[in-house]
């Protein structure tokens, strides 16, 4: 499974990743990649990624990053503001399962 985290610069939604892989491990997944980027350099590994999940100040920009990823097949969500405020790496991770299996 591999898991892109986007947000304005790639920073906070490193500590979110972090704890993302931790849950997977947790959850005994251990092919699990959960990387973090800035939403301006997304394009070229949009191919190589399973999910995408933007944090909640990118909503307004949700539908045409989702068009992007709608082009490879990977899929698109919004991290809600609760899961990215308390870095809550397991709500999020519970939340991309259930988003792939849909």
């Amino acid at each position: 499974m591999n898991i892109l985290l986007c947000c304005g610069a790639g920073m906070s939604s490193g500590f979110i990743a972090k704890k993302v892989r931790q849950a997977a491990k947790k959850d005994g997944v251990s092919e699990v990649s959960c990387t973090a980027q800035a939403e301006s350099t997304i394009g070229p590994i949009l191919p190589t990624v399973d999910i995408v999940c933007l944090g909640p100040h990118l909503k307004p920009k949700f539908e045409q990053i989702k068009s992007q990823c709608d082009q490879y097949g990977t899929k698109c969500m919004v991290i809600p503001a609760d899961i990215y405020s308390m870095i809550d790496g397991e709500g999020l991770y519970k939340l991309i399962k259930e988003e792939l299996n849909k």
